[in-house]
């Protein structure tokens, strides 16, 4: 079982099937999902995407200074971090939130030690603000972050149990990889996470686990050890 985690989770994910906003029901399911873990002594930390409210780039494809745009971006994830937070602490889990800009009372400010300490009383740790720079996305963040914290891995929540060979939503011949290298997935130029992100995590030998946090249970599963998604890694591929 891993000791500390760092999972990554999309805006998109806490709006559930309305698209945008956040859904109540399914910020209650990811709640329960994240408690029922730490209480087994698993040291989560947490970050949150922002697309739900604000995606920057997007913003600037339509008008907007890709900096504020990306401003924008980043104070969309505390909102969401605030969320998550509330429904954390509204089933008595311990939860703290930092930020990667100051805005105290709102949530402390961000260090590699201060996340570790929190970790450590048991709490769970949500890291909102991106990396506090623009032009940066929440998956480069999480990179960061995880390699910060020395996270055992990163675990990147989403609605799709894997990494396939292709979009398996429009090509029903796509294939899903149980395992499968950082190296494979930049030369067959596969969406886990932006470039800069998959390069981070290469160059540091940080492992991610892509599965489907929809799911209820599945995280649960991941922490087991069960291969219910796809293993990113250094080493040697498999099918």
């Amino acid at each position: 079982m891993f000791k500390r985690i760092l999972l990554k989770l999309s805006g998109e994910s806490l709006a559930g099937a309305n698209k945008q906003g956040i859904d109540p029901q399914h910020l209650a399911e990811y709640a329960e999902q994240i408690k029922a873990i730490a209480e087994k002594g698993v040291q989560v930390a947490i970050v949150i995407g922002g697309g739900n409210i604000f995606r920057g780039l997007s913003g600037s494809q339509k008008g907007f200074d890709r900096v504020k745009g990306d401003q924008m971006g980043m104070l969309a994830t505390v909102i969401n971090a605030l969320a998550l937070s509330s429904a954390l602490e509204a089933i008595d889990q311990p939860v703290r939130v930092l930020t990667a800009i100051r805005m105290e009372p709102i949530g402390d400010f961000y260090s590699p030690a201060k996340a570790i300490r929190l970790l450590e009383k048991g709490n769970v740790v949500i890291l909102a603000g991106g990396t506090g720079a623009p032009y940066f996305t929440t998956d480069t963040g999480s990179s960061l972050r995880a390699l910060e914290i020395k996270a055992d891995v990163m675990l990147k929540g989403t609605r799709v149990d894997g990494i396939y060979t292709a979009d398996p939503e429009k090509d029903p011949t796509a294939t899903k990889f149980t395992e499968i290298t950082y190296d494979e997935v930049i030369r067959r130029g596969l969406k886990v996470m932006d470039l800069t992100a998959t390069a981070m995590a290469k160059e540091n030998g940080l492992p991610i686990y892509v599965f489907n946090m929809d799911q209820l249970g599945n995280l649960q599963k991941v922490i087991n050890g069960e291969a219910i998604g796809t293993l990113v890694k250094p080493g040697a591929s498999f099918r």
